[in-house]
């Protein structure tokens, strides 16, 4: 989405986001950013927020996740990977609150749709040219804008400028658009990904981290899905966004899922017999009461690995699904021990919510002293869940338990034969 900066010059005509700053060579000058005796209008900006949240209620979430940084770096709006929103006060000051609402739309797109780490995912040749990648990712936004019907700037980029069909992602589009630099668009590092001058970094004002971008993600899927369940309609590409989302490539959660309820049911088989509800053949023995067969609950323990490779967002987030699962199958309370452990255990909680547990740590690693600790306890679990990035030792033998590992990261180390394994590559 894009709209010509003021009074262009030569044959960089700006169709996107124009920015003619010397992007990568380090961060403008406050007094760039902020030309004296001008000031962002927010009435008007926030005005459109208002305006973009009440038409398309199920962007709303996301679009006031968004912080908005006053900046000269650019000539329109764009935002970075921290969930910031750069905007150049004359940009603002000069178009209708009608399209800085569709610019609301079109900059926090390419947040939910995850454009920075799709395009981490390229061959070098693709990544490094962010003009046309910046050029095919407003392509797979603006089709959708333009057939919700909202208003944009003049000049905005779409598939039919370069001959291109509608409704494909950008990493179609992307053969499709050639290498020129007849136009000039800048959405920011949260759409190509490439460091831009001007913006703040990971230093930088408050933004949001990886895992809350996460769940903003969901939770717009899950709107975007209600919404067009009812009256509401919803764009095509907007709903096939959402239901990527709701099934990803790779499902670890559903694997999770899978391993755990079927550890459940493994470790809670009817073998333990009680009078405290007579067997249903008693009624048949006159003056014998024989007893029932019972289904005991199983206890788990979550090990924890807060060793110094570990981040306490992902496995904040990896706990949220673990102990989730759990609930759902009608574990919780004293049935769950979460044991922190980096080369010693750490802290040994019993819990009912992933928030009630202290992650502390930061040595070492060996997740063998945590599989111990929770085998030797007073209460001995069927289960154990490990969480790690698999950089451990591990126990030479089998244990008299299941064992699950959670392994975080892209390429986890091997893991025992013994031990199941789910690899965790999104939290």
């Amino acid at each position: 989405m894009t709209t010509p900066p003021p009074a262009p010059t030569g044959d960089h005509a700006d169709a996107g986001h124009g920015d003619h700053a010397d992007a990568g060579h380090g961060q403008l000058r406050a007094e760039e950013r902020e030309p004296a005796g001008k000031a962002l209008d927010r009435t008007r900006l926030l005005a459109a927020r208002y305006r973009a949240a009440k038409l398309r209620p199920y962007l709303a979430s996301a679009m006031y996740a968004l912080s908005v940084v006053p900046s000269w770096h650019l000539s329109t709006m764009g935002v970075d990977r921290y969930w910031r929103l750069y905007v150049n006060p004359d940009f603002v000051g000069s178009h209708p609150v009608e399209e800085l609402a569709g610019v609301w739309v079109h900059e926090v797109a390419h947040l939910l749709r995850d454009h920075h780490g799709r395009a981490a995912r390229l061959r070098d040749a693709d990544r490094d040219d962010r003009l046309r990648l910046n050029l095919a990712q407003d392509c797979e936004i603006n089709d959708d804008l333009l057939e919700d019907g909202l208003p944009l700037p003049a000049g905005r980029v779409e598939p039919s400028m370069f001959g291109l069909p509608a409704g494909r992602v950008f990493e179609e589009y992307l053969a499709g658009i050639p290498h020129s630099r007849t136009i000039h668009v800048q959405c920011g590092s949260g759409a190509h990904g490439m460091p831009v001058a001007g913006e703040l970094g990971a230093d930088g004002a408050p933004g949001v981290r990886d895992v809350e971008a996460g769940a903003i993600r969901r939770q717009t899927a899950d709107a975007i899905r209600g919404h067009a369940r009812g009256r509401g309609s919803v764009p095509g590409g907007w709903l096939r966004w959402a239901d990527s989302v709701a099934e990803p490539v790779i499902d670890w959660r559903r694997r999770l899922t899978g391993a755990l309820r079927q550890a459940v049911v493994w470790a809670s088989g009817a073998v333990d017999y009680t009078y405290a509800r007579p067997g249903r053949r008693s009624g048949a023995l006159r003056g014998v009461v024989l007893p029932s067969l019972r289904q005991p609950l199983p206890r788990v323990a979550i090990v924890v690995d807060t060793s110094g490779s570990m981040g306490d967002d992902e496995l904040s987030a990896c706990l949220a699904e673990v102990t989730g699962v759990l609930r759902a199958v009608g574990i919780r309370g004293n049935r769950v021990t979460v044991l922190a452990c980096d080369a010693d255990v750490q802290a040994v909680t019993r819990v009912s919510r992933a928030d009630q547990v202290q992650l502390s740590g930061g040595g070492g690693t060996d997740m063998r002293v945590g599989i111990e600790r929770a085998r030797r306890g007073p209460e001995p679990p069927n289960i154990i869940v490990v969480l790690t990035d698999g950089l451990t030792p591990w126990p030479d033998e089998p244990t008299n338990c299941r064992v699950i590992a959670g392994l975080i990261g892209s390429d986890p180390p091997d893991t025992p034969p013994w031990i199941e394994a789910v690899h965790i590559t999104d939290t």
